[in-house]
């Protein structure tokens, strides 16, 4: 598991539960569609993606006062993102899955601030030789605050600069990429880190919950 996982489980204090949509919930479990993941994997950086996932970890982003970012931490590297502009399934309109793709320590002061001024944000990055273009349109890093519960009843907080890329990679399939500054505070000192990951959409009959 990346460092950028561990630093989640520094225990704090204990806040609300961690929310729950579309039947995602802490500990639980759900599997994806085996034939959905066949017909699409060869076209995308990700590989050998598990059927089955179990929720270890939920984090929560609020864009907005409706606007949230949830996402479901598993224990395949990866993670189910679901933007919801409210509290209940039908508030949903995006789900994705993300695999973490690599994880880089920013050791100093400098470099953290190069990153956030010139490496973030590209009209282009390159990944595996897959060309990605800029998805949104700011100029700097969005930034956005992830709080994160764990099954041991800890959370935890995670500030995050980031920019979202895509490309086509086959017919009907995009495959995006995030690309995320991370600084977390423990015992009064800043840990940060550089993240990608790459995903994909998901649709309510690509997984189905079994725990």
């Amino acid at each position: 598991m990346f460092d950028w996982f561990k630093k989640r489980n520094q225990p704090q204090e204990t806040g609300p539960k961690a929310p729950e949509i579309l039947g995602l919930r802490l500990g639980g479990a759900f599997e994806l569609d085996d034939l959905k993941l066949r017909l699409t994997e060869p076209s995308l950086i990700i590989e050998g993606a598990a059927r089955t996932h179990l929720i270890q970890a939920v984090g929560e982003v609020l864009l907005d006062e409706q606007t949230r970012l949830i996402r479901y931490y598993t224990d395949d590297d990866g993670f189910v993102q679901v933007l919801t502009h409210g509290e209940s399934d039908a508030d949903v309109s995006e789900v994705k899955l993300f695999y973490f793709y690599d994880s880089k320590p920013i050791d100093t002061d400098s470099e953290w601030q190069h990153q956030l001024d010139h490496q973030i944000v590209k009209s282009q990055w390159t990944l595996e030789e897959f060309s990605f273009d800029k998805l949104w349109d700011n100029s700097h890093p969005v930034a956005m605050t992830e709080t994160t519960w764990l099954q041991n009843g800890t959370t935890s907080r995670t500030d995050q600069f980031v920019m979202l890329y895509e490309r086509e990679a086959a017919p009907s399939t995009t495959e995006v990429l995030l690309v995320a500054a991370e600084e977390k505070i423990f015992n009064n000192r800043a840990e940060r880190s550089l993240v990608l990951s790459t995903g994909f959409d998901l649709s309510p009959t690509d997984f189905k919950l079994i725990g």
